[in-house]
């Protein structure tokens, strides 16, 4: 880690984050002002908790440090866009959440989403059986876009004709920042990406309740009932949102962002490639590495102190995963890749109630589709230089040239 200037530090900016994570600008501050204050362009300002045990802390306290009170994004959002956020699970406080996560609970145990595993291997070699014999392909969307995109396909009960467009939206949705993915395609999208997809849920869902139940979250959703009614086809819109984007998006970028860290470390490829026992390790350690999010914003709801540093009532706070998962105090030499990492304590799946529901669905896909891509290919190699999505808060690849061998 090099040296810091400290008078251009600025963690908000996303071109910032363009060449990677500024690591060593993080761990500056976690030895100096691990509560850190950040200026934004638009005149506010927030914390920045870069420290695991104080990310720990603001999750584990959501009376506190609230989801709903300002949505999960720095940006202070519209009144129509931040009621539709506190329509998604990520954005709820309790007990609102606690009555909207239970309902949900049971499909997402590992032993259900373990009866998915033989359906999502069928779909890995799919994907997979579509590279030629020496293919050069774009990894992050020829590879990695489509598992998620069929997975949630399949769980949600959605038209086969309608998971590519969903996919999109999902991207967009995620990657404002970036002006080469939150542009529009005039021929296929228009408008709001969010709005689209919600729209899109709601007509999907009115249609459903005219069909007999199928064996799908979507049908489970419109039979439950949510803090003791059943789920109207517009908080169904918000819900959807949600749970297609964090399904899409998350897990292609865990994909992608993983065998980029796999190839910038032959010997722990060559490692997997020997024994595939060390897959599930080496899932850990990718989200650890590569988290896919950056942060999460939390909004005080009163006066209160994070390692001796007072944070007013209104003032909004991101919990730093990518710094709170190199933290030295927890992680012996952290920024080392090490897929023997054990124990490996990571917030990559966050903690306390907003624990990802879909933490055993990720980690299934992870296992599975490095299984199938070793077992399929026996070289894969870089031909041009990865690219990175510019976003502060998506810590993801948008292009991973490579060429695959059988």
């Amino acid at each position: 880690m090099g040296a810091v200037d400290t008078g251009t530090i600025d963690i908000y900016e996303p071109d910032r984050y363009l060449d990677g994570p500024p690591h060593e600008v993080f761990e500056h501050l976690r030895r100096t002002e691990p509560v850190y204050w950040q200026d934004m362009p638009d005149g506010t300002g927030y914390w920045a908790v870069l420290k695991h045990a104080d990310v720990v802390h603001v999750a584990r306290e959501p009376n506190v440090f609230s989801a709903s009170e300002g949505g999960v994004v720095l940006e202070d959002l519209d009144p129509e866009r931040l009621a539709m956020m506190r329509n998604m699970l990520l954005a709820m406080d309790p007990p609102r959440h606690v009555a909207y996560r239970r309902p949900l609970a049971d499909s997402f145990k590992a032993r259900v989403i373990g009866g998915l595993e033989a359906r999502i291997r069928m779909m890995c070699r799919e994907i997979m059986e579509r590279v030629g014999e020496h293919d050069d392909v774009e990894f992050v969307h020829d590879i990695c876009g489509s598992l998620p995109s069929q997975v949630i396909g399949e769980l949600m009960g959605l038209p086969r004709e309608d998971w590519s467009r969903i996919h999109r939206w999902a991207e967009r949705n995620t990657s404002g920042q970036d002006p080469d993915l939150a542009r529009h395609d005039p021929e296929h999208d228009d408008g709001d990406p969010s709005v689209n997809m919600a729209l899109y849920a709601i007509e999907f869902a009115a249609a459903r309740r005219n069909e007999p139940p199928g064996e799908d979250l979507t049908s489970l959703i419109l039979a439950s009932e949510f803090d003791g009614a059943p789920m109207t086809d517009i908080d169904f819109g918000s819900f959807f949102v949600q749970l297609v984007t964090a399904g899409n998006d998350t897990t292609k970028t865990m994909l992608s962002a993983g065998l980029l860290a796999l190839l910038e470390h032959p010997d722990q490829l060559a490692e997997l490639r020997t024994d595939r026992s060390f897959v599930p390790g080496a899932v850990e350690e990718i989200l650890r590495w590569a988290n896919p999010l950056h942060y999460f914003r939390r909004t005080a709801t009163a006066p209160t102190e994070i390692r001796g540093v007072r944070v007013a009532a209104g003032q909004k706070l991101a919990m730093v995963y990518t710094s709170a998962n190199r933290d030295e105090d927890v992680f012996e030499n952290p920024h080392r890749f090490d897929i023997h990492r054990d124990p490996n304590p990571h917030l990559s799946f966050g903690i306390a109630e907003h624990f990802c529901l879909g933490v055993h669905l990720a980690r299934l896909e992870g296992r599975i589709f490095f299984e199938e891509l070793l077992d399929t290919f026996a070289t894969i190699e870089l031909t041009g230089e990865p690219c990175r999505t510019r976003s502060n808060l998506n810590n993801a690849l948008k292009a991973l040239p490579v060429r695959l061998g059988r």
